[in-house]
């Protein structure tokens, strides 16, 4: 068990370079099964989501290699078609191999998925939008099964728009019979990317990052190709955030602003210097951060729920109060009670948290739940007073890639410490 030591009150300050997108590379990791040759990603960080999707790829019957920050797959020609429980439990990102599996397979038997627990997160649309495309679904003793004799094009509106359902109906319709259109698709940037991909290697999608996908059922099977994952744009946000609350001065490099607008506007708001051109972002810190006032998660091209919780940790130092409403998981205020801990003033009403700044944070002994309130609290500790001692790194390490040896080079005082 590893846990991570910081002494605050230190301001982050220089440059990083922003890791490849968690939430962009595993799908597109999980196309690489759809493909008749050789895939190379690059710009793939190394975190142990991804880790555990090269293993499911593995258990596939695909060949996986990394060198540095490259990841080459190779598909053999007898797939399989199944993924067990064991490895569904570890990453909730898992379920978007169904897609990809039934269409190469026209199979497939996975585990429920799992992943961190900050709430209910159904696959009901995944199933949903799989049926309208003519895949037979039971559901028995923890798997989900499903069997397609022909798939078949269909017009598919989601309900929400989930990301995953989104991934998961593009992944599996690349061979249906026909056109398939996808309303109130999930509009993210992410989308996007695994749509990018999925073009270059021979399928016909358009309209990804629209409200509107669609996707032509193609006759020939795809082939490999090589693509570079865009910049994580939550671990880029997240970086800000704590230069932010310890005053400092940071240079991204390597980053997608257009990405980013309502993270970087709430940064603005709040009294920071961002300025931001071509792939780069810099963060000049005030004296001292404004409260936010009112603040509510949505759906991109909102402010995403995977951002709140640091944005919180920001907030607590900010001079005035902040209103965070939580709209997309109800399950995401797990790192409240461990910023109380540090000396925050924050209460939790329903799906609302109402945050009074104070003008200083302790460091404290505290626990990470989930891979997003655990980057909230290396940022409180950052910017505490003492020396913090944070357990329950695998969560963090889920979604940031060598977060301490980040920190360091922007002259954070952070240090790993195997226990």
């Amino acid at each position: 068990m590893d846990k991570l030591v910081i002494k605050g009150g230190v301001p982050l300050s220089g440059e990083l370079r922003v890791q490849g997108a968690k939430n962009a590379v595993l799908p597109i990791l999980a196309a690489t099964v759809l493909a008749d040759g050789e895939c190379v990603i690059h710009n793939a960080p190394r975190l142990r989501d991804v880790n555990k999707t090269d293993l499911v790829l593995t258990r596939l019957g695909c060949s996986v290699k990394r060198e540095g920050n490259t990841i080459f797959v190779e598909p053999t020609a007898e797939c399989a078609c199944s993924i067990c429980e064991e490895l569904m439990r570890e990453m909730r990102s898992s379920i978007i191999f169904l897609g990809a599996i039934i269409s190469r397979c026209g199979r497939a038997s996975v585990g429920m998925p799992g992943g961190c627990s900050i709430g209910l997160r159904p696959i009901d649309l995944h199933l949903k939008g799989l049926r309208a495309l003519g895949v037979d679904i039971t559901e028995e003793r923890g798997y989900i099964n499903c069997t397609a004799k022909r798939l078949r094009g269909a017009d598919i509106h989601l309900d929400f728009p989930s990301v995953g359902a989104t991934e998961n109906i593009m992944l599996a319709s690349v061979y249906a019979d026909g056109e398939t259109y996808i309303s109130n698709a999930a509009r993210e940037p992410e989308i996007a990317d695994l749509a990018e991909l999925l073009n270059r290697m021979g399928a016909r999608i358009s309209g990804a990052g629209t409200g509107l996908i669609k996707i032509e059922g193609v006759k020939k099977r795809l082939c490999g190709a090589e693509y570079t994952v865009m910049p994580d744009r939550i671990a880029a946000a997240t970086y800000l955030a704590a230069a932010a609350a310890t005053g400092g001065d940071l240079l991204l490099t390597g980053a997608r602003p257009d990405h980013m607008e309502a993270m970087l506007h709430v940064l603005r708001d709040m009294g920071a210097d961002v300025c931001a051109h071509g792939g780069s972002i810099r963060l000049k810190a005030p004296k001292r951060l404004r409260g936010i006032h009112t603040l509510r998660t949505m759906p991109y091209p909102g402010f995403p729920t995977d951002i709140q919780s640091p944005f919180m940790a920001a907030a607590s130092l900010a001079e005035g109060t902040s209103v965070f409403t939580e709209t997309i998981f109800e399950n995401r205020f797990q790192h409240v009670d461990e910023l109380v801990r540090m000396g925050a003033d924050i209460k939790v009403v329903g799906r609302s948290a109402v945050v009074q700044g104070v003008k200083r944070l302790s460091g404290a002994r505290i626990v990470a739940r989930e891979l997003r309130g655990g980057a909230a609290l290396v940022i409180a500790a950052l910017a505490a007073e003492g020396e913090s001692e944070i357990t329950g790194t695998e969560y963090i390490d889920r979604g940031y890639e060598e977060i301490e040896r980040c920190i360091s080079e922007c002259g954070g005082i952070i240090k790993r410490v195997s226990e």
